[in-house]
């Protein structure tokens, strides 16, 4: 796993059941609401410190996602598209990357086709059985509440890069 880890210069995730806890809320004027783990848009500030890229690759187009991607810097979002091969296959291209350089997160069926192909396979401690026999890695965390984190962190200890953000932290 750690040789996986050292090679990881994007990390792309799933939104839904990911970076939120997978729940659909609507408000009294019927807009979408999500909620997003402060832990998780911490490690993606840590991620980009590093000089490392993330992303998001969902289904859905969401008001919410957009704003949170845009508070967060994120360098790939992709959104609206269900089948998520062609724009996995894109990016790789329009970045300049090969598919061992990229680790992925997913938590439902549709997310298969992306984790069969990454260097570093992850699905969250709430993701689908199916997922969990073929990923590389599982979290302890569920998604939506600190699961990215967990990830980013491994990423980042395995690459000998965590302690000195922690240093430049720390001033």
């Amino acid at each position: 796993m750690q040789s996986k880890i050292k090679k990881i210069k994007l990390l792309l995730m799933d939104v839904d059941g990911v970076l939120t806890d997978g729940s659909i809320v609507y408000n009294s004027a019927g807009e979408e609401t999500k909620a997003f783990n402060i832990q998780d848009g911490m490690g993606i500030t840590l991620m980009r410190m590093a000089g490392l890229k993330t992303g998001i690759i969902t289904g859905r187009r969401s008001a919410m996602v957009e704003r949170r991607a845009g508070e967060l810097k994120y360098d790939v979002v992709d959104m609206g598209h269900f089948d998520k091969l062609p724009r996995y296959r894109h990016i790789l291209e329009q970045m300049g990357l090969r598919q061992d350089e990229v680790a992925y997160i997913g938590d439902d069926l549709q997310d298969l086709c992306i984790l069969k192909r990454v260097g570093f396979s992850v699905t969250v401690a709430n993701g689908r059985p199916q997922l969990k026999e073929r990923v590389d890695y599982v979290t302890a965390a569920e998604g939506g509440k600190g699961a990215v984190r967990e990830v980013i962190d491994l990423i980042l200890y395995h690459q000998g890069k965590l302690d000195e953000l922690i240093r430049q932290l720390e001033q």
